[in-house]
């Protein structure tokens, strides 16, 4: 570990709830597969409900405390101890703890996390998996280990030295969807599918069965979840504008059609899902 690069802790207290929140940079040679890792504490009064957006990322949780409850579409409530990988998907999910909940999340690319878990990640869409169904037997117990030590960084380190173990031992070729997936991105999610699959030399077919395997879901599907991870970010981020103007900014054919894609993605209107961005402690 870089001695510069330390974590930096951010802690809040609101009544009778305290937060902690760690976070470091990422090392340079794993940024093209790891969105994001952090460390989190939450101790609150009152059990705790959230939904949670679907973005275009692999989510790995690793617990250290009580598993959290992760509800189905029936609103059946499931725990997974030691953590768990959420595949792609195009509805929200609700998490909930009873009071208390740590561990690290970590947000990786579908590429990453197809060269990660050695999986087809048409098996983990729309699903929820045990941790420990998904990592080599050298590696299960994770969360163990990783609470088991002193500080942040420390579990920062092990954390980066498994997923660079995991990237060296992978032998599958993702060069070709992950450049696809790098046009999506650029393009906020509004590249032409046709267009790409063409470009590529590809069938249309062919490049969705690649695209199934490597990332989860079918390109358009993908380039939908980029397009509403920007505007998430810009809702979060970005100056207050009218949802007209954001249609526009976006590529949508217009306000109706924003509406019904994000009514789609969460589950609320456009006004509730700006105000539950605001109330998110992770992501």
């Amino acid at each position: 570990m870089d001695p510069h690069c330390r974590a930096r802790v951010t802690r809040s207290v609101a009544g009778d709830s305290r937060w902690e929140v760690a976070t470091r940079e990422l090392p340079a040679g794993l940024r093209a597969h790891v969105r994001g890792l952090l460390g989190y504490s939450e101790a609150t009064a009152l059990p705790c409900l959230r939904r949670e957006f679907p973005l275009p990322q692999v989510v790995v949780i690793i617990e250290f405390g009580p598993p959290i409850r992760v509800h189905g579409g029936d609103g059946t409530p499931s725990r997974y101890a030691g953590g768990f990988v959420a595949g792609l998907n195009d509805c929200w999910t609700e998490t909930g703890h009873d009071g208390a909940q740590a561990g690290i999340q970590l947000n990786l690319t579908p590429i990453g996390a197809r060269l990660l878990f050695g999986v087809a990640l048409s098996e983990l869409a729309g699903r929820v998996v045990h941790l420990d169904d998904l990592l080599p037997r050298a590696h299960r117990g994770l969360a163990e280990r990783l609470a088991a030590l002193p500080d942040w960084d420390d579990r920062f380190d092990m954390v980066e030295s498994f997923i660079t173990a995991r990237l060296a031992e992978a032998r599958l070729e993702v060069g070709t969807i992950a450049w696809a997936c790098r046009k999506i991105e650029a393009s906020a999610g509004a590249v032409d599918i046709g267009g790409l699959a063409s470009e590529l030399g590809y069938s249309g077919k062919h490049l969705i069965a690649l695209f199934r395997d490597r990332v989860g879901v079918p390109p358009k599907l993908l380039a939908r979840l980029v397009r509403f991870d920007h505007l998430v970010r810009r809702l979060k981020w970005g100056p207050k504008t009218t949802w007209a103007a954001l249609a526009a900014e976006f590529g949508f054919a217009d306000q109706a059609h924003l509406t019904r894609e994000i009514r789609g993605f969460t589950g609320v209107t456009p006004t509730d899902a700006r105000a539950l961005l605001g109330d998110l402690t992770f992501g």
